[in-house]
């Protein structure tokens, strides 16, 4: 297991819950476990709530955490976000190439690659900082998916450098198996409506599970 396999935290705003109580959220689950980055993304099939985004942003920032948003190049800079991070989609590799040539210089893109080998290696090669191996929504067979995803992480860490992370991860002892495999990050999912205890004991539960354990002798 790579012992610099670190927790990316992805974080969903839902529309039932305030900016103060996702902030809460947000700063149980920081204060649980260290966090290398935060995905903000709004809740399926509604716009970005500008005004939580901002207020987790600023939250993330002030803890040395790189904040990316699931949405615009244009709504990243005006929130003052660290980059965007662009979903599966069957045009991903047009998407990505059209936003890096548009984006600023230091912006982070971060791109989701689904189950294809051969988006991944585009997107790396066009200058993607990280590629994500999720479970694309309409799959059936999760317990396939989950293999698959597995055998995705193991030969990006074996071939390539940039890092890739593993998105939803279901329980701790995948994110174990991902992390012994070779994710650079494994994704942990929370909504903003979750309590915060609630959101405390997800991380630490995939905390605990990214350790690094001694083979017995």
């Amino acid at each position: 297991m790579s012992s610099a396999t670190s927790l990316y935290l992805d974080f969903e705003i839902d529309a039932g819950s305030t900016a103060a109580h996702a902030a809460s959220v947000l700063k149980a689950a920081c204060d649980a476990a260290h966090l290398a980055s935060i995905l903000i993304r709004p809740a399926d099939g509604s716009a970005l709530d500008e005004a939580t985004a901002r207020t987790l942003i600023a939250e993330a920032q002030k803890r040395n955490i790189a904040a990316l948003v699931a949405s615009s190049l244009n709504d990243a800079a005006k929130l003052g976000a660290d980059g965007v991070h662009l979903p599966w989609s069957r045009e991903i590799v047009r998407e990505f190439k059209t936003l890096k040539q548009a984006a600023a210089p230091g912006m982070i893109i971060g791109v989701d690659a689904g189950r294809s080998r051969h988006d991944a290696m585009e997107v790396a090669e066009a200058g993607a900082d990280y590629v994500a191996f999720g479970v694309p929504p309409h799959v059936e067979d999760l317990e396939r998916a989950a293999e698959r995803q597995l055998d995705l992480v193991s030969w990006w860490s074996e071939v390539f450098e940039i890092p890739c992370v593993a998105f939803d991860v279901n329980s701790p002892d995948s994110a174990h198996s991902l992390a012994a495999t070779g994710a650079d990050f494994v994704a942990v999912r929370l909504t903003s409506t979750n309590a915060a205890e609630t959101a405390a004991s997800e991380i630490r539960k995939f905390s605990e599970a990214l350790r690094i354990r001694e083979p017995a002798k």
